[in-house]
């Protein structure tokens, strides 16, 4: 059954939570995905098809489903985190955040005042278009999961100060563009991204933060379990269907070739 509670309690308590990105921009297939079992998918404005006027009805396909729905934002701006907020997101992904100073400034628009400087608007989705009116403000506050990706060399090193500022629930390491920024594409074995991974790990855990991953297999949760990590998302729907068809195709392939 799906679990009732609010997202960013069980984040910040420490329970491991699965979820995976959306990145072909299709309603269907993410409420398809969102009722598969998942704690969390995440919308992908960044590197996904999802447009901005995909993002509602994609968020529409998730309500309901037993999984909250983040977006993943192009930059952390007010506009645009504003946005996806009004539109229903539980959660913000901050993407290329390189120093503490521009973490701290992301997470200002994720909270009404006194938290942030997000502008107050009832009539929202994300507000229930007014329907517990200006009382419903300030509890809507410690409802948004802040995640910020700590993908390369700024971050890594500011990773300390980052975990300790209040709106950050979440570190999310990127191993693509982090093990790049290492100068170890792709090399999750490579001795420095593993260096990487436990300091990460140790700087969230210091200030009772979770600390996540973008896992390319399942297999390869061991690693991140270790060091600390909690909240996974296995992959994205297009690579989950791409590798689902393959093997099925692949399979069947071997069964009804020619014999000889």
């Amino acid at each position: 059954m799906p679990d009732p509670r609010p997202l960013r309690p069980r984040v910040l308590a420490g329970e491991p939570l699965i979820g995976t990105f959306l990145n072909l921009g299709s309603p269907a297939a993410a409420e398809v995905v969102a009722r598969a079992g998942l704690d969390w998918v995440l919308i992908d404005l960044e590197h996904g098809a999802t447009t901005d006027g995909d993002l509602l009805p994609m968020l529409h396909a998730v309500a309901g489903s037993g999984a909250s729905a983040v977006v993943r934002v192009e930059q952390g701006s007010r506009l645009r985190v504003g946005r996806a907020l009004d539109l229903g997101a539980e959660g913000i992904m901050v993407p290329r955040i390189e120093s503490a100073a521009e973490a701290r400034e992301a997470v200002t628009w994720l909270r009404y005042p006194p938290g942030g400087v997000r502008g107050v608007a009832l009539f929202t989705r994300g507000l229930g278009f007014g329907a517990g009116g200006h009382a419903a403000v300030a509890p809507r506050n410690d409802e948004i999961v802040g995640i910020v990706q700590v993908e390369g060399l700024g971050a890594l090193a500011a990773a300390d100060e980052i975990a300790s500022l209040d709106g950050v629930d979440v570190l999310f390491i990127g191993p693509a563009d982090l093990s790049h920024a290492l100068g170890a594409p792709g090399q999750l074995d490579h001795a420095d991204y593993q260096a990487a991974v436990e300091s990460v790990g140790r700087a969230a855990r210091a200030h009772g933060k979770a600390v996540g991953v973008l896992l390319w297999r399942p297999e390869d949760a061991d690693r991140y379990v270790d060091a600390g990590f909690t909240f996974f998302s296995v992959s994205s729907e297009g690579s989950l269907l791409q590798a689902a068809v393959r093997g099925k195709t692949d399979a069947l392939r071997a069964r009804v070739r020619p014999r000889a």
